[in-house]
């Protein structure tokens, strides 16, 4: 078996080679031999599923999440997984939220930008995040198609375990004020280290903007950027904000 499991690996890298892996038709047991020989050969900095996949038109014999499942193992030991635009669904919420909880995981950054994960994925999602081995600091969730139906689950997550997500980006998402009110309570534990929150395009107004300030000043020390563009914010909203940035403990320097 190792003159066979030598071949299979020598065929993986020769698809790699060629860069014809995500046309392949690949057996079990060639996938297992994809798996080896990325966990051995490559420096596990950035894993992109792209690379394995094909476009959602001409994708066959397995979806996107299934290659996405096959490959865990790698994902769970890079330090960033660029999986934006991927046309993954809801169904890979689990997995990921697996490769979150585990105490081996070095998952830091992930980016799922433009996949359909839906408020149902995203609360999937959150069970990993909410788990104390969770060490990620980034997770881009721009258009995934979400409600203020997972902001809760999102907020309760970031309550379970504050310290370590810096970065989260939920941009053109139709998230409402509803949503950010849910989500601005998390925001308001002094243990929420997060600096960065985009907010671009998400159905605000004023109210949200109320919502915003008062976790600014439950919390000063931490948020350092807020995007807010592309909102009907008002004037309301923009003198609520401003009466939060006069706290002399808030540290925001990004404001747009």
């Amino acid at each position: 078996t190792t003159v066979g499991d030598h071949t299979l690996e020598k065929e993986i890298q020769d698809y790699l080679n060629a860069g014809t892996i995500k046309d392949a038709i690949l057996s079990p047991s060639q996938w297992s031999a994809l798996v080896f020989v990325l966990l051995t050969s490559e420096k596990l900095e950035v894993f992109k599923l792209n690379k394995y996949i094909r476009d959602e038109f001409h994708q066959k014999h397995l979806t996107q999440d299934q290659v996405l499942h096959n490959l865990l193992p790698v994902v769970e030991l890079s330090r960033s997984a660029e999986l934006g635009c991927c046309s993954l669904s809801e169904n890979c919420c689990a997995d990921l939220a697996s490769v979150l909880s585990s105490e081996s995981s070095c998952l830091r950054e992930v980016n799922l930008n433009f996949n359909n994960l839906q408020s149902s994925g995203v609360k999937l999602l959150s069970a990993g995040l909410g788990n104390p081995h969770c060490k990620l600091e980034t997770l881009w969730l721009w258009r995934c198609g979400l409600t203020h139906e997972c902001c809760a689950a999102l907020a309760s997550a970031l309550n379970s375990n504050p310290s370590h997500l810096r970065e989260l980006d939920l941009s053109e998402n139709n998230l409402g004020n509803q949503g950010v009110k849910l989500f601005s309570d998390a925001l308001k534990n002094p243990q929420c280290k997060l600096e960065t929150l985009k907010l671009r395009f998400c159905n605000l107004s004023d109210e949200s903007c109320a919502a915003l300030t008062s976790a600014l000043r439950s919390n000063p020390s931490h948020l350092r950027e807020l995007e807010l563009s592309e909102n009907v914010l008002g004037d309301d909203g923009v003198n609520s904000l401003s009466d939060g940035l006069r706290n002399t403990l808030c540290i925001l320097e990004i404001l747009w």
